[in-house]
């Protein structure tokens, strides 16, 4: 049995968290996506509004006003909300924390809700980064991905989006696509690295069951996808925004120098967030928890919250998350398992993890608890140690999954 890890005297450490703010809406979804998200609720996004606010307001007053690092708009299509709402909502979290001039907000955004008015009145509200879904470049795949643009305003999307004063900006690509090619990889690719964004992000499909793409593949409709393509595909890509000056910072992430997603950093370095909205999850002091998942049952759970009893906690509990009013799940982290997570977490990142430093932080030493793990994986070729950090090697980056798996249970 491992000791109890030091993850700190109070729930929020000095140093801050991450606010990941989940908007559920989407003007069609995607027959990919299992996401916690609807299409034609519209009708909810006021409601939605006043729950999600009055949410925020309640975790100021629990955790008393803590720093906060990095505010996410994911969803759903965050950018299918009215500008007005993501002030409100930003106004809403920076009056409940302390979210500091130099905050990283980011809001995901699909390449057809973008113009020149609506990016202007997003940096005025405080928003900073820019995620755009592109997928692909080629319109054949997108009809495929049932995506709403095509790759001309994908492209115009950028340049809007830039124009309108916002100059760090996240792709999001996919590959491992039914009938996707390599040309038209390569194609994408190059294309995209053209335009300079300062960060881009891959992502192999994964056919997800109860999804329409899941039904096509399994019925024949589509073809399976080649894993073995796919697997060129991430290595020409990777070669070819090496060539072109990014870094390859996490397994599935490339920025310009000094461009990381410091949002994302906080989840592979295993550091506190809270999620808010629909179905958001959470990770504060030993417990993970998530919210209600229908955005009909949180709006009246909301309604139903009598307000003023929320007072501020030292130490988060089953009872004080029982008090809260969207908290639907919540699980005890135990010591194994958090060891487990900062380990196969801190793994993503290409450059490793320095276990000495970690064992310090967590309070266990990393390299005796995993001493077995580590020289099976080494002894395989796919963990190397550099210096003072352990990481993958390049060969494991596309089983990186199995890998992870030696340290859980």
């Amino acid at each position: 049995m491992l000791a109890e890890p030091a993850r700190g005297t109070s729930i929020v450490p000095p140093s801050g968290m991450a606010l990941y703010i989940h908007v559920p809406f989407c003007k069609t979804k995607c027959p990919y996506c299992d996401f916690n998200t609807y299409q034609g609720i519209e009708r909810l996004m006021d409601p939605y509004m006043g729950a999600l606010t009055q949410e925020i307001t309640q975790w100021g007053e629990l955790l008393e006003g803590p720093v906060v690092n990095s505010v996410f708009f994911g969803g759903g299509t965050p950018s299918y909300l009215n500008e007005g709402y993501i002030g409100r909502i930003l106004e809403s979290a920076g009056s409940s924390f302390q979210l500091g001039a130099d905050a990283e907000i980011t809001i995901e955004a699909n390449p057809g809700d973008l113009d020149l008015e609506a990016c202007q009145r997003l940096v005025k509200a405080g928003v900073n980064r820019l995620s755009i879904g592109v997928q692909s470049l080629d319109n054949g795949l997108l009809s495929i991905l049932g995506r709403r643009h095509d790759a001309d305003q994908a492209m115009e999307a950028l340049q809007i989006a830039r124009n309108g004063g916002l100059s760090d900006i996240n792709l999001d690509f996919m590959y491992g696509l039914p009938n996707q090619t390599m040309p038209q990889w390569q194609d994408t690719m190059q294309r995209m690295v053209s335009q300079r964004p300062t960060h881009i992000s891959l992502y192999c499909l994964t056919l997800e069951e109860g999804t329409p793409l899941h039904h096509w593949v399994e019925t024949g409709k589509l073809p399976q996808s080649d894993q073995d393509l796919a697997a060129d595909m991430y290595h020409y890509a990777a070669d070819l925004m090496e060539q072109e000056g990014y870094q390859h910072y996490e397994i599935s992430n490339w920025c310009l120098p000094g461009f990381e997603c410091r949002h994302n950093l906080c989840y592979w370095l295993n550091q506190p967030y809270l999620g808010v909205g629909p179905g958001a999850h959470s990770c504060l002091g030993t417990f993970r928890f998530w919210d209600i998942s229908s955005p009909g049952t949180y709006i009246k759970a909301a309604n139903d919250w009598s307000a003023n009893n929320s007072p501020p906690v030292v130490e988060l509990t089953e009872e004080v998350l029982e008090s809260v009013f969207p908290v639907d799940h919540q699980e005890y982290i135990d010591p194994e398992t958090f060891c487990a997570e900062t380990m196969f977490l801190g793994l993503r990142l290409l450059e490793g993890m320095d276990l000495a430093e970690v064992s310090e932080q967590v309070g266990i030493d990393l390299a005796q608890r995993y001493a077995s793990e580590i020289s099976d994986l080494t002894e395989l070729g796919l963990l190397e140690q550099v210096g003072p950090r352990l990481r993958l090697t390049k060969p494991a980056h596309l089983i990186a999954n199995q890998v992870f798996t030696r340290f859980v249970g």
